[in-house]
């Protein structure tokens, strides 16, 4: 099984290690690997924007990179989400590209998604002492229903046990640009996150979106709150959130 690995240029840029846990769990359950040198952008941001001309570029640059995959995988709900569901929209004029772009989107999923129901994980190299709670991020959880998903392989993790905070659903303020847009609304709903977060008791908060995390983090850094760990679910089930 060829399975690309979609690395976001925000794990590249900002979470590097990100992108290694996601390698070495797909390593683990058996998957062929390859990783396009050149990838960038999915083009979520010029597609939220209205810069239809460069997310379509972008979007164009992605399908060459990985159509002749078998499948794509993504350590985020928020770009597996915007090829598995806007693509089509960006490609609606142009037919031949449309039919490619559909059967990209058609195997292109978020890597907790992927690890439960297409290579069926059952063991997870990591393990945790400690107790976490569990955020769910928007674009995963309502475009892509990611909710059971990293639970499931949570409760794999020797030494873990998960705590469900208040309004886990709820977004934590981040949105992309609706956090510069709109930054008094994006910091009410951030404290309003990290509160819930601290209530839970919890040694840390694990979430599958890097927006979300460096939101969140920067938020309970600015409440006081430097112990409370920020980890990609990626981290914790790779056994890699201390590197």
């Amino acid at each position: 099984m060829r399975v690309g690995l979609f690395v976001t240029c925000l794990v590249d840029l900002m979470r590097p290690r990100i992108g290694f846990a996601a390698l070495r769990l797909l390593e683990a359950a058996g998957c062929d690997v390859v990783v396009p040198r050149a990838q960038t952008c999915c083009g979520q941001p010029g597609y939220n924007s209205g810069d239809r001309k460069s997310a379509l570029a972008l979007a164009r640059k992605v399908l060459g990179e990985f159509e002749e995959c078998d499948y794509v995988v993504a350590p985020s709900g928020s770009c597996a989400g915007m090829i598995r569901t806007h693509y089509p929209d960006l490609f609606a004029d142009d037919p031949s590209a449309l039919e490619r772009a559909k059967r990209l989107c058609d195997r292109t999923y978020e890597l907790t998604d992927f690890l439960v129901n297409v290579v069926k994980l059952e063991r997870v190299p990591g393990v945790f002492r400690g107790t976490v709670t569990y955020h769910d991020s928007c674009s995963g959880l309502r475009e892509l229903g990611v909710k059971a998903q990293p639970r499931a392989l949570l409760a794999r993790v020797p030494g873990l046990i998960v705590k469900e905070m208040e309004e886990c659903e709820t977004c934590c303020g981040f949105g992309g640009t609706f956090a510069v847009k709109f930054g008094d609304i994006s910091s009410h709903i951030a404290e309003r996150k990290c509160a819930n977060i601290a209530a839970s008791g919890t040694d840390a908060v694990v979430l599958g979106d890097l927006g979300c995390m460096l939101n969140i983090e920067g938020r309970l850094r600015r409440r006081g709150d430097m112990k409370t760990r920020v980890l990609h679910v990626a981290e914790v089930l790779a056994g890699t959130g201390d590197a």
